[in-house]
């Protein structure tokens, strides 16, 4: 059980996958301009990272025990686009607003890179499937806590500063970013995965 705790603690935090991995950058800058498309960004990447997490372990089991590993990577990106597909029917049924916010971004999960590392990293990391579960749960959770984050510095940024034009727009989110990575290795021996 402590296993799992450090594991979820550090897949959020000293291995946060946006900030310490820097993978899923372009729905990061793109979706973090107000709080509010953040979070529906983050739960929708949460919902389908943990979702395929799952989903892909079984399978890759199956590829395993019958030496077919080399179709994994076909196998994992099918699971996600079936599981992103679903998920946009569902935002645009039941949210209609939230749908029109993500734009182009929601069906863009499914190339999202943080998506698939995950799926990735079980396999070579040989994770069990409570292994697997909780850290797609927790890597998730650190990419929405990552984007969530953004979103509220810059809402504030564009309150209260004056910046100059060199850093307006995406300039200053780069360098956001990186001190946002800079505070997160202050979390690095905290867990190991």
């Amino acid at each position: 059980m402590t296993n799992l705790v450090e594991l979820f603690t550090a897949s959020i935090l000293n291995h946060n996958i946006a900030l310490t991995y820097i993978l899923g950058m372009c729905p990061l800058i793109a979706v973090s301009k107000n709080i509010k498309n953040a979070k529906g960004m983050g739960l929708a990447v949460v919902f389908v990272v943990t979702i395929t997490g799952m989903i892909n372990w079984p399978i890759y089991a199956l590829l395993k025990a019958t030496d077919t590993t080399q179709l994994a990577l076909l196998v994992f990106i099918i699971t996600i686009a079936a599981t992103v597909q679903f998920l946009e029917m569902f935002i645009d049924k039941f949210f209609p607003a939230l749908y029109n916010a993500f734009g182009i971004f929601l069906p863009l999960i499914t190339v999202n890179c943080v998506v698939l590392a995950v799926s990735l990293f079980f396999v070579n990391r040989t994770y069990t499937f409570s292994e697997t579960t909780v850290f797609s749960f927790g890597s998730a959770l650190g990419w929405m806590l990552a984007i969530v984050l953004l979103a509220g510095i810059r809402e504030k940024m564009a309150i209260v500063s004056d910046l100059p034009k060199g850093l307006e727009g995406r300039g200053i989110v780069f360098i956001v970013l990186g001190i946002l990575s800079l505070a997160f290795i202050g979390f690095t021996g905290l867990a190991n995965i």
